[in-house]
Formats: C-alpha cells, structure tokens, sequence
C-alpha cells in the first residue's frame, strides 16, 4: 500500500483522496499538508487524516510519496524538498511554470531515484486510449494534423485575489487550468512540439488573466497542430486527429468518433471509469516497479515548454522553435 501525503487541501484535492481513500487496494493518503491547517479541519475529518504544516510532512515515516495539488509556482520548491526526503513525486499539471524549472525537478528527482509522476487525468480516459490505440495500430494511416480544445466557463467565476487570477500563475490563459490537459494528449499521440504561434488575449474578464487562447503548433515529426483554451465560454473537450485514411475524434471520456476516408462513420461508446482513481493506481504500480507511469517527464516538460512558448509568442506576434 503507497501512502502519500497531499499538499494543498482544496477542492480538487478532495476529488483525489476521495478517489481511493477507503477504495483502492494499491494507495491511500494518510496525511494532508497546509500553509493554515485550521483552515481545512473539515477535510481532514472527511477523509480521516491529519492536516500538517506543509514543512512538517517530508519528514514523517508514514509517507511514501508526495503529492502536490498547490499553486503553480510552488511546485518546484515542493518536489525538490520530498525528492530530497526520498519521497516518490506526484505533481499536479502543470509541472512548473517553466522549462527551467521542470528541468530542476526532474534532475533532483532521479537524483534521489524516486518515481516523478505527472497529474494528467485525461490521459486515462477510454476514449483517449482507444484513440491512441488505434492511431498505434495505424488505422489513421499517416497522421496528418491533430487539434485539441478544452474551454469552459471557469474564468468568470475568478475574483481578484484568488491565486489563479493573476498572470504569473496563469500565463497564456486557461491554458494552466484546461488546455495543457489537450497539449498534453496531442504531444502523446504525435510527439514532442518543436514550433509554435499563438495568440492570446483578455476580452472580458475583470481579472487579470486572458480569457480567449489559441496556437499553432508544429511537431517534430512533421505533424501539424491546433490548440484552443477560452476560459469564459460554455464547456467544451475535443481531441480529434487526421490521418490519410480518416479521423478520429474524442468529445467526451468515453465516447469515440471514426470517420474513414472510405465508408460510414462509427461511433464507439466505452465504459466509464474513475480516472483519478486509475492515475494514483498507475502511480502506485510505478512505485513498486510493477509498471512504467504512462506520462513522461520529457513529454511533461515539452508541454511546459510550448506553455511559455505560447505566452511569448502572443506577445511578440512571432513564431517561437522550441
């Protein structure tokens, strides 16, 4: 049984302890850390664990691993500080706020040979591993083109002072939030970015976050890209890739959509599962060595550097080679 630690009680915090908490057989969380534990009592009592100081959870023997759910620029000091207790990592998307210092935490973490797990539950969705299955199995062809998309309507509900409304933790948009989770799928069914051009902007939110993101990308492998993440909009996630005998697209987690080139559309609608839950599992199975966690640090670190890209490209109006 891995026993982790979690860093930043909030609400999506809930959503993974109470993914496993007292339902998997493989991981469990003993532990929550925080900058004011009084403050998350209730979550404590939810779940049956203690709330810490943050500083006071690297040391305790009942920890295994680390897992960070806190603002994006905290991460890097976080992982480098259980990396150096010798506590397995799972860090939520993204990794870091730059390539430099997603490069600082993946060196520390094989450093210290502990497992360096990246938060990207989409990448457990049905639908997504039956594309990516299919694409494997070249039923694509050759893959052309690939577009993702993920916006919704969160932004408008940020109020100053949050710390996601600021654009030093959310730079490029709803890309932190929302649309790396896309990226991210698109640079495992195509490969790493090498270029990008995008545009982003701030039309009608009052904070200071722009609210309307969108690039180009291209692949190393040739493959060409489109990448999209509003944060002032109605929901919306698509995955669709092209290739020369047709395309598939992914609208929802379990829900897959072929269109061949050649003969009637087919429309594939696969059982549901926990996605959080089945990425602390897949955490946990790389811990004891049973399994390799199926995010990558390099994949990880290329969606940080088309992430920066991203920003600087808007601002400049110039593509940016990765």
């Amino acid at each position: 049984m891995l026993n982790i630690a979690i860093l930043g009680p909030g609400n999506w915090a809930k959503r993974l302890v109470g993914s496993v908490q007292g339902r998997s057989e493989s991981v469990r969380f003993s532990v929550a850390g925080s900058r004011a534990p009084e403050r998350h009592a209730d979550f404590g009592a939810a779940f049956g664990i203690p709330v810490v100081p943050y500083a006071s959870v690297y040391a305790r023997e009942n920890v295994d691993a680390v897992l960070i759910a806190t603002p994006h620029s905290e991460h890097r000091d976080q992982a480098i500080a259980a990396a150096r207790a010798g506590k397995h990592v799972f860090c939520e998307k993204p990794l870091a706020l730059s390539a430099a210092d997603a490069d600082a935490i993946i060196a520390e973490c094989d450093r210290a040979g502990v497992v360096l797990a990246h938060g990207f539950n989409r990448r457990f969705a049905p639908a997504y591993l039956e594309m990516a299955r299919r694409i494997g199995a070249g039923e694509l062809g050759t893959l052309l083109h690939i577009e993702g998309q993920f916006s919704g309507p969160s932004g408008l509900a940020l109020k100053p002072g949050a710390w996601r409304a600021t654009r030093e933790q959310c730079p490029a948009g709803a890309m932190t939030a929302r649309g790396i989770h896309a990226l991210d799928t698109m640079i495992a069914l195509a490969g790493p970015v090498s270029r990008v051009f995008a545009q982003s902007d701030r039309r009608v939110l009052e904070v200071d976050v722009d609210d309307v993101t969108s690039g180009l990308l291209r692949f190393a492998g040739g493959v060409t890209g489109y990448i999209a993440s509003h944060h002032a909009t109605a929901e919306i996630w698509r995955i669709q890739a092209y290739g020369t005998k047709g395309w598939l697209e992914m609208r929802s987690d379990n829900v897959l959509t072929f269109s061949p080139t050649d003969g009637a559309n087919e429309t594939v609608a696969l059982d549901q599962v926990d996605k959080e839950r089945s990425e602390l599992e897949a955490f946990a199975a790389a811990v004891g060595g049973t399994a390799a966690y199926p995010v990558t640090s390099t994949q990880a670190r290329n969606g940080i550097a088309v992430l920066q890209a991203m920003a600087q490209s808007a601002v400049s109006g110039q593509p940016v080679d990765l």
